[in-house]
């Protein structure tokens, strides 16, 4: 195996879980809004990629001050008590409005959910903490018979607090991500995590709303053709091959020498600079199809991936604090044959232009196709999607007062086997290194992990 690759494995288990009480969290104090009120949502909140929960994982380890799980939750609860008063939107549900566009709205008796829970389990028990592992699924709450992607009427923050039988717990977090994007979802979950460590609300920066800032122009003007949103007959072998074998989930250790190594092979004498990312996009995305053995070869696939439209916003700028969806999907286009044939600098260029044509007439056109034609479902011909985790404070801003969580992101990406996500390593030592989760057949896992690892390099 390539030096700075490493496969990680987890294991297969079972993890028991009771759950002990369910615990409405209203805000603090009294809110801007009363029953019957409701906030505007922007297009880019409401595209249809967002209308889903991100579930998240946080691990904590026993420390000498937690003797109990009460002060515990009583610490969290608290403290989202606290916070919910400046966002105060995350205590409202969603609801269809005219068109079937999302608002929040407000009634009585609505606030987060915190669920209380333990197990008869010990953190170590659970196995290498540095790897998602789809058998964390009960660490997260879901309604008994929750239907798939719902998210009308549902409370927008949901927690469950488990509590392990050394003393250490999960903290497991579904946030919606209508209501804000990673870098937003980061804001709220430092200051509840400040909150928590102080004993007092700190908020900083202040929490904005405003999403006016990002209405359709009037007429629509639309001048991008927007592949990203490009209703495709699926005319390969990719989408079948996934869905009809029950993909696995295969997460690897990447050092930053081989991040630079590789970026350095992407970007010949004469190119223009390419990124880290676009060098690691470009290159999981040609292994990927190459494991597949996509056909037919002159099929046309396609790479999204969110960029942050924040820099792009001069005129106006966004005010500090916003914590809304400032995401746009830029989407690179390939066929099948110049992916596995071709050279990873030219894949790389694809990226490259992809993430640098995002522009603040790109968004703005976004929020306009999205309001002329907005799509009811989620498109996946011919698609990989990668989700870029390394660029989030994740566990910076998971800190409420026990210090930094062993582990914290995603679990299981198998429900969406066409999504990649690129993490950080929590360790304090790992500064750089990269772990790369991906969902595949089992029958495509080594020539995946061999392409991954440059075994075959072109």
């Amino acid at each position: 195996m390539a030096s700075g690759v490493q496969e990680l494995h987890f294991p297969h288990l079972q993890i028991p879980i009771t759950i002990d009480r369910r615990i409405q969290v209203m805000p603090a104090a009294p809110i801007p809004v009363g029953p019957g009120s409701s906030l505007y949502l922007s297009n880019l909140d409401d595209m249809i990629g967002a209308r889903v929960f991100t579930p998240t994982v946080f691990f904590y380890r026993s420390k000498d001050l937690i003797s109990a799980r009460d002060p515990v939750i009583k610490t969290l609860c608290d403290a989202l008590a606290r916070v919910l008063v400046p966002y105060y939107p995350l205590s409202g549900r969603l609801r269809e409005a005219k068109n079937g566009k999302l608002e929040v709205f407000f009634g009585r008796e609505q606030g987060a959910l915190v669920v209380e829970a333990h197990s008869n389990m010990a953190l170590a028990e659970l196995g290498d903490l540095a790897v998602p592992n789809p058998a964390w699924a009960p660490l997260v709450y879901r309604f008994p018979s929750e239907e798939p992607y719902k998210v009308l009427d549902m409370p927008l923050v949901i927690a469950q607090v488990t509590v392990f039988c050394c003393g250490g717990f999960s903290l497991g977090l579904r946030l919606c991500h209508c209501i804000s994007d990673g870098l937003g979802a980061m804001q709220f979950l430092g200051a509840w995590a400040a909150t928590a460590k102080a004993g007092a609300l700190v908020t900083n920066p202040e929490p904005c709303w405003d999403r006016e800032f990002f209405q359709p122009r009037d007429p629509p003007m639309i001048k991008y053709l927007h592949p990203e949103f490009m209703r495709i007959d699926e005319g390969s072998s990719l989408t079948m091959s996934l869905w009809r074998a029950k993909p696995v989930q295969k997460c690897y250790r990447v050092s930053p020498q081989f991040q630079a190594q590789l970026k350095s092979l992407a970007q010949p004498d004469g190119m223009l600079a390419c990124s880290t990312f676009d060098a690691m996009a470009a290159h999981v995305w040609r292994s990927w199809v190459k494991a597949l053995d996509v056909k037919p070869l002159d099929y046309e696939l396609r790479l999204t991936f969110s960029v942050n439209a924040r820099p792009k916003l001069k005129n106006p700028p966004l005010k500090e604090g916003f914590y809304g969806n400032v995401v746009c999907l830029a989407c690179a286009m390939s066929p099948v044959y110049d992916l596995i044939r071709g050279h990873l600098s030219e894949t790389a260029r694809l990226v490259r232009e992809a993430r640098l044509g995002v522009s603040e007439e790109y968004v703005r056109s976004t929020v306009d196709y999205v309001e002329a034609d907005r799509p009811r479902r989620l498109e996946f011909g011919g698609k990989l999607t990668i989700t870029q985790w390394t660029r989030f404070s994740i566990y910076e801003s998971a800190d409420f007062g026990w210090g930094r969580p062993i582990y914290a992101g995603p679990i299981d990406l198998t429900p969406t086997p066409q999504v990649c996500v690129f993490l950080p390593e929590g360790g304090a030592d790992s500064s750089g290194t990269m772990v790369v989760c991906i969902c595949l057949p089992e029958s495509a896992t080594n020539k995946f992990t061999e392409f991954l690892c440059l075994k075959d390099f072109v």
